[in-house]
Order: structure tokens, then sequence, then C-alpha cells
């Protein structure tokens, strides 16, 4: 079993304005489906760099998305592939705006 992920963010950053949707977030979403062991810690985290991508998502939410898959194991070359992969169907601008964000990520 990995390590629990434990996420504040929601409650951090909006549990005053809006409780239900921290709520949802923190335990939810991070606790409940993060945690969930159907699905491996790295492969999930390449899900969720792929879904965002695809949506077209390059704020912050995506540098912490990026920032988690190198942490849980995803290599350069592994998510360089992974991103030249998914721009072919989701739109090389996409590709572009996400290699900047990851490029930073694994030179650090």
């Amino acid at each position: 079993m990995t390590e629990k992920i434990v996420q504040t963010a929601g409650r951090n950053r909006l549990g005053d304005f809006a409780p239900d949707f921290a709520h949802y977030n923190d335990d939810i979403l991070f606790g409940e489906n993060w945690n969930n062991q159907d699905i491996d810690i790295k492969t999930r985290c390449i899900i969720t760099v792929v879904a965002l991508m695809s949506s077209g998502i390059t704020d912050s939410s995506l540098t912490h998305h990026l920032q988690n898959a190198k942490q849980y194991g995803v290599t350069k070359e592994e998510i360089a592939a992974v991103i030249t992969h998914v721009a072919f169907y989701t739109g090389w601008p996409k590709g572009w705006a996400v290699f900047n964000q990851a490029k930073d990520i694994w030179t650090d």
C-alpha cells in the first residue's frame, strides 16, 4: 500500500466560501478517489495530466499534477512520450502548452 494522499487545498482556499465544494475536493476527489488502489498512483497521475491537457487546462492545477507525476515516478522520457502522443489527438497547441510547463518541472 502506498502512502495515503491527503489534500487540504479545498478547505484552505475555499472552506469558508464554498464548504461543500471544499469537502468534495479534499475528502472525495483526493481522499477517496486518489487513494483507490485499483489504479496505481503513477498511472493515475498520467491519466490526470492527459485529462487536463485534453480539456485545455494549463493553469496551476496542471502544474500541480505534473509535479505529482514526477514525484510518483513519471520520467522525463515518459511524460514527453505521453504529451507527444496526446497532442496528435487533442491538438498540437495543447502539446506546446503542456511541454512549456513540463520542461520546467523535469529540469529542476
